[in-house]
């Protein structure tokens, strides 16, 4: 059952990856609204998390890379964390369609993006529920 849940949770993740890298080049002033001023080059900035999380979601696919991908998708989500502070010191704000509270704010900081750390986690370690 196990084996069920990682490998429905992988391809989960591994869609998920795919929309939110497409969505960098979609939609990207909604990305570059929330990089923090103080980072340069925010739409280079925005290609290249859109480019990663594609490529990301790609290499996920396939065991060899897998491992691999994961920490670096662990490395990225520590990475994101200042966009997700400056949500929170901006909060409430308009972002698209969403209006983001200080509440919304503060799960995704302290909520999601260790959710996602640790789904990611998940797929960093070899165990025996590791997808062959």
């Amino acid at each position: 059952m196990m084996k069920i849940l990682k490998k429905v949770s992988l391809v989960i993740l591994i869609i998920g990856y795919l929309v939110a890298g497409v969505n960098h080049f979609r939609v990207p002033v909604t990305y570059i609204h929330i990089i923090p001023h103080y980072i340069p080059f925010p739409k280079l900035v925005n290609i290249l998390a859109g480019f990663s999380e594609i490529l990301f979601g790609l290499m996920l696919i396939f065991k060899r890379t897998r491992i691999f991908v994961a920490w670096c998708i662990i490395l990225m989500l520590i990475a994101f964390i200042p966009v997700h502070i400056d949500m929170v010191i901006k909060a409430p704000f308009q972002l698209g369609s969403l209006m983001v509270t200080p509440f919304i704010a503060w799960v995704r900081l302290v909520v999601l993006q260790p959710l996602l750390v640790l789904w990611a986690w998940w797929y960093a370690k070899e165990n025996r529920y590791s997808i062959k």
